[in-house]
């Protein structure tokens, strides 16, 4: 099972985007395990249990750097979900992205 983490400023207006992207990826029998998670939690998820990918919510993109820092020395993959996926909702196209990153 991969483990996608989104994290936005909160964790709560990424919520409605983990729900569409865990559909798609029921639709489409992939079995990953999906969570929104405020940005300030990334470093403990890390020492928890780790992840596989970050998506960081286009609201807190000015965190990319402090997350190429923390993340790169894990080898663990990021980016930033596009504005228009985002406002959109598309969770299928965003769970395509973060499982592009993973291979």
């Amino acid at each position: 099972m991969k483990k996608i983490v989104l994290a936005c400023a909160a964790g709560m207006s990424t919520s409605m985007l983990v729900s569409k992207m865990k559909k798609a990826a029921l639709d489409e029998g992939i079995d990953v395990s999906v969570e929104a998670i405020p940005v300030a939690e990334v470093e403990d998820k890390l020492n928890e249990n780790g992840i596989d990918v970050l998506l960081l919510g286009p609201q807190v993109r000015y965190m990319d750097e402090q997350m190429t820092d923390l993340l790169k020395p894990k080898n663990i993959p990021h980016s930033i979900i596009s504005m228009q996926d985002y406002g959109m909702m598309n969770g299928k196209k965003v769970l395509k992205e973060a499982l592009e990153l993973i291979k």
